[in-house]
């Protein structure tokens, strides 16, 4: 196990798929506190919810989950991290990961696994998170977020197309998969928190609008991000109310 780090969560009420997400029930407990106290489990000093929503803070008062309200003028999750990592006094050389507020299965190992991964690679300015991808179907959906690394597990390129494309494989349909199998992006980050700060002032990418991906601003501007790759898929998200079903049950089941 690294140095201590920061867990931050992202939480915000507005949510087109399912109203007032992160204040969902799930067995007794709001969604993104269940996120926190998942996230409790890992090697974090210290696990705090970024916020907007003073309903979301009071939430996590009665649970006894550190919150940080930050502005609602934000225009994404990452300018929201930023300012919760200076009102949390974060110094420069300090590890931030991001755990989004709508994964409450998250793995806590994966969690410490993104922040050694980060403390290690000294070149790199973000860590994340893939896992091999198993089905031809999820090689040609575009929901699927693919990445490629190099030789020292930093990431080339993310893509939501079928990439690295198989030539001779790939010819009559995506129907079957190359061995080592391509990866899959989990949606985890950590950060130095110096980057973290610089991040937001850093001017949008081509390749990012493209692709609606907001990592690849930062291969875009020449940072590095180093890829942890995990064996297994990570435990279901929530975007919708089918989602909401899934992980609800499972929890119970637990």
């Amino acid at each position: 196990m690294g140095a201590p780090f920061t867990v931050l969560i992202p939480a915000r009420l507005a949510s087109t798929r399912l109203p007032d997400k992160p204040l969902a029930d799930i067995g007794g407990a709001p969604m993104v506190v269940r996120v926190a106290q998942r996230a409790a489990l890992s090697g974090a000093g210290r696990v705090a919810v970024a916020t907007d929503s003073a309903r979301i803070v009071k939430a996590c008062d009665r649970h006894g989950i550190d919150s940080v309200l930050t502005r609602a003028d934000h225009p994404s999750g990452s300018d929201r991290l930023a300012e919760a990592a200076s009102l949390l006094a974060l110094g420069d050389d300090e590890l931030v990961v991001n755990v989004q507020g709508d994964e409450p299965l998250i793995d806590p190992q994966l969690i410490d696994a993104v922040a050694d991964l980060l403390q290690k690679h000294s070149a790199a300015s973000m860590s994340t998170a893939a896992h091999p991808i198993e089905r031809p179907e999820d090689m040609r959906s575009p929901h699927v977020v693919k990445v490629v690394t190099d030789a020292q597990g930093l990431a080339l390129y993310f893509s939501r197309a079928p990439i690295p494309w198989w030539r001779e494989g790939f010819a009559s349909g995506i129907d079957q998969l190359p061995r080592p199998s391509p990866l899959r992006h989990i949606g985890i980050y950590g950060y130095r928190a110096a980057f973290l700060r610089t991040f937001p002032k850093l001017a949008p990418a081509p390749i990012e609008e493209l692709e609606a991906l907001e990592q690849l601003r930062v291969l875009w501007h020449g940072y590095r991000i180093a890829v942890h790759t995990t064996a297994h898929a990570p435990g279901p998200g929530v975007d919708t109310a089918e989602d909401l079903a899934r992980v609800r049950a499972l929890v119970a089941a637990a």
